[in-house]
């Protein structure tokens, strides 16, 4: 009888802490990924400490671009010479409307264009400066009112409408 205990005793000495195939799977697993963690670990805290604080590169500027004022002033040559309708159209409003993109009336579409000319020019006109569906604003940007204005005309009066040209403004007639 102490064969029997010796030897059962001399057997669970020997195996180890794995008793069945799934343990096995679960330790080469993690024999893998943990060491995967933390090599990923260590670079993210190596290349953390490398980079320099927000602003401390160059801290005049940093500061400048924080308290900066919000507004600003652009002087713009008065006495410039007022671009066509047709000049403005080509450099600010074909993008959407020589395809129709985001729904914007095709140029010389006089279908597209109909509805738009009844509801009248200063409709059309208050349209291109404030920005109407997917249009955005156009007033204050690039051109002055007036040559908004003149484009508006130039693109419903090739959409079918009669629209005189707009007056001018009276600093332009005064010249």
């Amino acid at each position: 009888m102490s064969d029997h205990s010796h030897a059962a005793a001399h057997e669970e000495d020997h195996t180890g802490p794995v008793k069945n195939p799934k343990q096995l799977l679960m330790a080469v697993f993690f024999s893998f990924v943990i060491p995967i963690f933390v090599i990923i670990g260590l670079v993210y805290y190596v290349n953390s400490s490398s980079k320099p604080a927000a602003g401390a590169v160059n801290m005049e500027k940093s500061v400048a671009e924080r308290i900066q004022k919000i507004g600003s002033v652009e002087i713009r040559d008065a006495n410039r010479e007022m671009k066509t309708g047709e000049e403005v159209f080509k450099a600010q409003c074909t993008t959407c409307h020589a395809n129709g993109a985001a729904g914007a009336p095709k140029f010389g579409d006089a279908v597209a264009w109909g509805p738009r000319i009844k509801t009248g020019f200063d409709a059309l006109w208050n349209s291109a400066l404030k920005g109407k569906n997917a249009m955005g604003a156009q007033g204050g940007g690039d051109f002055a009112d007036y040559e908004i204005a003149r484009a508006v005309v130039y693109m419903a009066n090739a959409g079918g409408a009669k629209f005189p040209e707009p007056p001018k403004p009276a600093a332009e007639a005064a010249k």
